[in-house]
């Protein structure tokens, strides 16, 4: 193993990278700890690689994609299933390092690595998924025919809050794509990262075709800069989404930058009163709060209104504790800096006039006192320009708006910039196909609060949630990871008719 947790207050374990089919010890003079949110105990160290090293992993990818390439399909799917079965059969353990190092439940990790596993499922199907097209004679004897051709050398960056699933939406699909892969995963949660490489490589993935660095900024932009690699994925905040897209298109790379949200969930007083409230608050504190598809706005039309009480006397039965806890519903945040970020904001929101039905500030849990935990906490009375509205708070905190009618809703959501996903909690038909056909968003649930698609479909955030025309998994990713090649082609035999020049642009 090439991560393991620290459980001794020995020497703590560096996490490697791997360059080439090998596990590198970085030469790097700065590195990281990997923290455990709960305990603040160091599990790792993590490198900040360096630009050689970053070097290195691409070169060998580069190398390694002019054999890759040409590897058959066939060959590429069964690495994928033998992939899959090795997931299944190590996810628990995975999970365990997971929670530690990320803070999330057991059941929330295990979670985090199913979602990955389907879009590795989903891989072993590229068969039929990387298909070209075929015209038999579009003109005299001329057939035209499309083939889809992987890019090269492509990279991943990806955030803390899901360190499974998210590498697993990149780099299977596009190695199963005929495309090599470098991948930087988060430096705060990277050991579950890794040992979901090390089941890569064991699946069969050659040396070369997959390989990880680690790093912060300067990696990044190395990444984004570098002559050799053809598209960059990237999920995370918008903040380094936007630099990521801006500096590596400008260097002429494919981007896909998945970022921020502001998901609200619309609530009409006809919805399923019991369902939808388990719904808001499984979707607003669950993780606590830290997913890029977390509800962490719930709009109340009309005489929903009334529901507060039970919304918060829920939210209150909800048990904070650390991760690895049995029956723990909310583990703690995955930094002091976030926690901090987080404890601001809910005061920013008191401060402008926010009504704070239910305060998750300043709780403790024993045994673990100094864990980075915030309980879930309830806004009411919350408008639009508050502070509290316009950020993302990635935090276990729900914010509550008001208003009369759906029309009124949908103009609300619609006015915001982000559009990541929103729900709409209803029974009523005729209210669900109008709010679907209204809503400028770009992932809609009704009477679901986290309306991420299977991998049969895309990932489709929009508007301020995504830079770039293409998803990160489905059928958008298969086109983000190759391209398209238009063969037109006519054969001659020996009884062919000669019919001259043609010096125009008709075939005939």
């Amino acid at each position: 193993m090439n991560v393991s947790l620290n459980k001794n207050n020995t020497t703590v374990a560096h996490v490697k990278m791997l360059i080439d089919g090998e596990w590198v010890e970085s030469q790097t003079g700065e590195w990281l700890d990997v923290i455990n949110p709960a305990t603040q105990e160091v599990l790792a160290k993590v490198p900040f690689a360096t630009t050689a090293e970053v070097d290195a992993a691409v070169a060998a990818a580069q190398k390694a994609f002019q054999t890759w390439r040409h590897t058959p399909i066939g060959a590429r799917m069964r690495i994928m299933l033998k992939l899959q079965a090795l997931i299944r059969e190590h996810s628990k353990r995975i999970a365990v390092v997971l929670s530690a190092e990320q803070g999330k439940t057991i059941a929330d990790a295990e979670g985090d690595i199913f979602r990955g596993l389907e879009v590795v499922e989903h891989a072993c199907s590229i068969g039929t998924l990387q298909m070209g097209e075929f015209a038999e004679n579009v003109a005299g004897g001329v057939d035209t025919y499309t083939l889809r051709q992987p890019i090269g050398v492509c990279a991943g960056i990806t955030p803390f809050n899901f360190p499974a699933m998210i590498p697993l939406w990149m780099f299977p699909m596009a190695i199963a794509c005929g495309n090599t892969f470098v991948l930087k995963p988060s430096e705060q949660d990277p050991m579950s990262t890794m040992l979901l490489v090390e089941l890569a490589v064991e699946a069969g993935v050659p040396a070369g075709v997959l390989n990880v660095v680690h790093g912060g900024k300067q990696v990044v932009d190395a990444i984004c800069t570098h002559k050799d690699i053809k598209a960059v994925s990237f999920v995370g905040s918008t903040a380094v989404g936007t630099h990521v897209y801006d500096l590596a298109g400008k260097h002429g790379k494919r981007v896909q930058s998945m970022m921020g949200a502001k998901n609200h969930a619309v609530v009409l007083p006809d919805a399923n009163r019991e369902q939808t409230l388990n719904a808001l608050v499984g979707a607003g504190f669950g993780a606590a709060g830290q997913r890029c598809m977390a509800t962490s706005v719930v709009v109340l039309v009309g005489a929903s209104k009334q529901w507060v009480p039970e919304l918060k006397t829920l939210a209150q039965k909800l048990k904070v504790n650390a991760g690895n806890e049995p029956g723990t519903d909310v583990g703690p945040v995955i930094s002091k800096r976030a926690k901090q970020r987080i404890l601001d904001l809910i005061e920013s929101g008191v401060k402008e006039g926010a009504r704070l039905e239910l305060d998750g500030r300043g709780i403790t849990v024993a045994g673990y006192e100094n864990g980075n935990f915030v309980g879930p906490t309830l806004l009411t009375g919350v408008t639009t320009q508050m502070q509290i509205y316009t950020q993302e708070i990635f935090g276990p905190v729900l914010v509550v708006l008001e208003v009369d009618t759906l029309d009124q809703a949908i103009e609300l959501v619609n006015a915001n910039p982000f559009g990541n996903g929103v729900g709409l909690f209803t029974q009523s038909g005729a209210a669900a196909r109008k709010f679907q056909n209204e809503i400028d968003i770009g992932q809609v649930g009704i009477n679901i609060p986290i309306p991420v698609p299977v991998p049969f479909f895309s990932f489709t955030g929009s508007r301020g949630s995504k830079l770039g025309d293409l998803g990160p998994y489905g059928k958008q990713v298969v086109q983000f990871y190759t391209q398209t090649k238009t063969v037109t082609s006519r054969w001659f035999d020996d009884d062919s008719v000669n019919d001259g020049v043609n010096t125009t642009i008709n075939l005939r």
